[in-house]
């Protein structure tokens, strides 16, 4: 019978095969080390790369808001510039129009008022004639009844007047133009915004009163005590120019769809009223009774060239620069309210003093 006795060789091995697992296991607890310190730096600089990606991708969009508000103050400075010429050029012509036509009509106008009086002169002596010499020559009488004298002398005095108030009205036209103008007042000056809105509805007169195809539009004023108001002249008439222009087309476009009768019967308006607001600012709204503006439009009213006309007919700039004249060069508002198929009233406020 065999006798089953410890080998002594199997202590060895095991402790051969324990250090070789041991081994093997300080290996792999390396490798694993090695593989998290790996892994951790692939993960710090993954981190680091999305980060530098999350920067990179602010800074971009930083640059490009940066940029399209360069471009958009471009596109501004240009329209200014563009508008500024425009207006300068006007400005010049139109003082140059008034001037020239100023000394003629001066001329005329006065010496109608010696005509006028020579013209009286000679009617009482022709009177004198009738009294002393009621039965002149046949021939002086033939020729009294082919002139037919009687007529003229109540006709004569009538032209006369006429002509008076025709220059009168072209002296005020040109004093208008010259104000509108205002090349000479190009610095801050406290002027009367009446006079302003006065003299940008003359030159506007030939647009507002009646035609063929549609009636007077009406103009009512509702002028408060305004304050003399120091501004830039020229530009816060530009400013009402705009705004007027754009009210009278805004009831033309209205009256297209409508007949004389229609239109007579509901007429074009438009109310200016000013007033002063706690003595230091300045409010002038113009209101209209035509189209209106629909309120996604409304937003976007006071955009460099954005306009609503057809091509060819604007450039989209009035009212950007009639926004920037009231808010940048006089610390003011500028603010539109408009009911569709109802009007549109603009409202401008301006500080009293600069």
């Amino acid at each position: 019978m065999y006798d089953n006795q410890d080998d002594p060789i199997q202590p060895k091995s095991l402790e051969k095969e324990n250090r070789v697992l041991n081994k093997k296991l300080e290996r792999s607890e390396a490798e694993r080390r090695l593989l998290e310190t790996h892994i951790a730096s692939k993960e710090y600089l993954l981190k680091k790369v999305i980060c530098e990606l999350q920067e990179s991708r602010q800074e971009l969009e930083q640059r490009s808001r940066e940029l399209e508000n360069t471009l958009h103050r471009l596109h501004m400075v240009q329209g200014q510039m563009i508008q500024n010429e425009k207006m300068s050029a006007l400005g010049q012509m139109v003082a140059g129009i008034a001037h020239e036509i100023n000394n003629p009509v001066g001329f005329i106008y006065g010496n109608l008022r010696h005509i006028t009086e020579y013209t009286h002169d000679l009617l009482r002596l022709i009177q004198l004639y009738h009294h002393y010499f009621p039965n002149p020559p046949a021939e002086i009488q033939a020729e009294r009844q082919a002139i037919d004298l009687e007529f003229l002398e109540k006709d004569a005095i009538k032209v006369l007047k006429s002509m008076s108030i025709g220059t009168e009205r072209i002296r005020d036209i040109v004093l208008s133009l010259r104000n509108f103008s205002r090349l000479d007042e190009s610095e801050l000056k406290a002027v009367d915004l009446h006079e302003g809105i006065d003299n940008t509805l003359m030159i506007l007169q030939h647009r507002l009163k009646a035609t063929e195809k549609s009636p007077e539009i009406e103009v009512i004023r509702d002028y408060g005590d305004l304050l003399l108001v120091e501004c830039y002249a020229g530009q816060i008439n530009q400013v009402f120019m705009n705004i007027l222009a754009n009210a009278i087309e805004a009831i033309e476009e209205v009256n297209l769809s409508k007949s004389y009768q229609e239109i007579q019967t509901a007429p074009g308006c438009i109310k200016i009223s000013t007033t002063v607001v706690d003595s230091h600012w300045a409010k002038i709204a113009i209101a209209d009774n035509g189209t209106g503006i629909s309120p996604s439009i409304q937003t976007q009213i006071f955009n460099p060239f954005f306009t609503t006309k057809p091509v060819g007919k604007g450039t989209g700039m009035g009212m950007a620069i009639s926004y920037q004249i009231i808010t940048e060069k006089h610390r003011g508002k500028l603010e539109v309210f408009s009911t569709p198929g109802a009007g549109t009233e603009f409202v401008v406020s301006i500080p009293v003093h600069q």
